[in-house]
Formats: C-alpha cells, sequence, structure tokens
C-alpha cells in the first residue's frame, strides 16, 4: 500500500481520484476545513504550512497519526494565501521546509512531485520554445520562491523530487474568463510575442499521477497542452463561442512565452485536451458543469 500525502485543494482531489484505492491510501492537508467528498476515500486534516505545530502529526505526539500515516509519496500542490511575495515565499520554500521537517522519515519518501508555475520562466525571444532546459528567469515575484522550492527538494530528496510546472488552469468550477469576454470586458493584447498557454486540471491531474510512479523521471517538466495559441487568436475564439463582441486589442510590449510538453509527452503522458479552444467549448456545452477558465 503507497500512502500518498497531498497538500492543496482541487488539483489534489483530482488526482487522488484516479489513483486506485487498493493500492494507495491518500490523505490531503489543507488550511481550512474540508467537508468529505461523497464516495471518496481521500480523508482531509486540517492544518497550516504557516504553523509548524499543527504539522505535527506523527511520532509519540502526533495528533493525527491514524488518520494520517507516514507518507511514502508527496503531492505538493499549495495555495498561496495571497498574491503577494510573500504568499508566495510562505507557501513555497517556507512551507516545503516546515512539511519535510515535520515528517518521521525522509528516507521512506519514494517521491515527491511539486506543482510549480510556469512563471519561473520569463519572455520567450522570438517566439522561441521554452523547455525544460531554458535557463529560468522569473518574469514577476511568484517565480523566484518557486525556484527556491525546486533547490530545497533536491537537496532534501534527491533523486526523489519531481517539479511539474503547469501553464494556465482551466476546468470545472468559474467562468471568469468566458464571463468577462461574453460581457465585453476583456481586452487581448495586440503586436507578436504574446502567447496563450493552457492546461485542463484533469490533464493536470492525470501528469500529476502519472509523475508520482514514473520510473526514473527527470527533475522537472512543463506541464502545457499541445498547442499555444497567440493570445489574441485565441480571445477571439473564445469570445465568439460564448457569443460576445470581439475583444479589442490593445498594443503591449511582447511579454508572452510558447510552452512546450515534449518531455512529459516522451514520458508517457498525453492530454485528453490537446487543444483548449475545444476543452473550453466542451466546458460550455456542458452547462451541468460550470467551467473553471483562469486567464
Amino acid at each position: 500500500m503507497n500512502t500518498l500525502l497531498l497538500v492543496g485543494g482541487d488539483l489534489c482531489l483530482r488526482t487522488a481520484a484516479l489513483l486506485d484505492p487498493v493500492e494507495w491510501a491518500c490523505t490531503g492537508l489543507r488550511r481550512r476545513a474540508m467537508p468529505a467528498t461523497p464516495g471518496s476515500l481521500m480523508r482531509w486534516i486540517q492544518a497550516d504550512l504557516g504553523r509548524p505545530d499543527s504539522l505535527a502529526l506523527w511520532g509519540p505526539a502526533g495528533r493525527d497519526v491514524a488518520a494520517c500515516p507516514a507518507p511514502t509519496h508527496l503531492l505538493y500542490a499549495p495555495a498561496p494565501g495571497a498574491r503577494t511575495p510573500d504568499a508566495y515565499a510562505q507557501a513555497y520554500p517556507r512551507g516545503l521546509e516546515a512539511l519535510l521537517s515535520a515528517l518521521p522519515d525522509l528516507h521512506a519518501v519514494k517521491r515527491c512531485v511539486m506543482v510549480a508555475s510556469s512563471a519561473i520562466w520569463g519572455p520567450g525571444a522570438d517566439g522561441a520554445w521554452i523547455t525544460e532546459d531554458t535557463p529560468p528567469n522569473p518574469g514577476d515575484f511568484r517565480g523566484a520562491p518557486m525556484l527556491a522550492a525546486e533547490a530545497l527538494l533536491r537537496q532534501q530528496l534527491p533523486g526523489r523530487g519531481v517539479t511539474l510546472c503547469l501553464s494556465g488552469l482551466y476546468g470545472p468550477g468559474r467562468l471568469r474568463l468566458i464571463d468577462g469576454l461574453r460581457a465585453g470586458r476583456i481586452t487581448a493584447p495586440g503586436g507578436p510575442g504574446h502567447w496563450a498557454n493552457r492546461i485542463h486540471v484533469d490533464d493536470a491531474a492525470r501528469a500529476c499521477a502519472h509523475l508520482l510512479t514514473l520510473p526514473s523521471p527527470h527533475s522537472s517538466y512543463i506541464g502545457t497542452d499541445d498547442h499555444p495559441w497567440p493570445t489574441a487568436q485565441l480571445y477571439a475564439a473564445l469570445a465568439q463561442l460564448a457569443g460576445g463582441p470581439p475583444p479589442a486589442t490593445l498594443p503591449r510590449p511582447a511579454d508572452g512565452k510558447r510552452l512546450s510538453n515534449a518531455r512529459l509527452r516522451a514520458s508517457g503522458w498525453h492530454p485528453v485536451w490537446p487543444d483548449a479552444r475545444d476543452g473550453y467549448a466542451a466546458l460550455m456545452a456542458d452547462t451541468a458543469t460550470p467551467a473553471v477558465l483562469n486567464q
């Protein structure tokens, strides 16, 4: 039996649902209480990465050792509490360090998959493809904490830590982008050098599950679909699907990047939704399931 400890919310829940419960016992950690999901075998424990005392789950004084066995695998996908440098530093290097320090035996951890973001790379030059071998160059405050956490992961779990850098997630849950395009509130960047990279949240969960058991993985992978689109083209296509006006374009300096999923695909993962236009269209057609469409 593998024991998987998941740190995060929706993506963790979707990943756990893909794993065979005969082979995997899944426990999730969340800052806020998480209600039990009908039919789910996932157990949730309330813990805060910013409060090391709440992570005292194991050992003689462990408060939840029965409900949270020592993990053989980790999925670390925290949601920063705010879009600020300190919140990202807390979620990534400080939070990961606190969690690893609380574990009863790091040697028992066979694999840790850490979910990060493509924010570790800045804009690509002249539409060149960004790969895992492209030197990181964070374009904003989000990238540096993730890079620090990646270095910590390699130090603490050498050969057993894998970073999955995701592009923009979309999937069931919210309609922010579509609502904005339908109402004509969203503009598109004009000029070359603006790219929209997307991955369906279920494809991201499949990537997490895949990397938890992949033999001899690389230390990092980019998780994105097969078709980065010029942002203005994607927004125009989605606005048409949503029945909204064509979005206005405003000139902006090139600040986009084209992400390649070649390494992840070569490892055996394939997206169910290789083109975000089709994924968005399916979500909008499914009136019974709201859509999560993150800009």
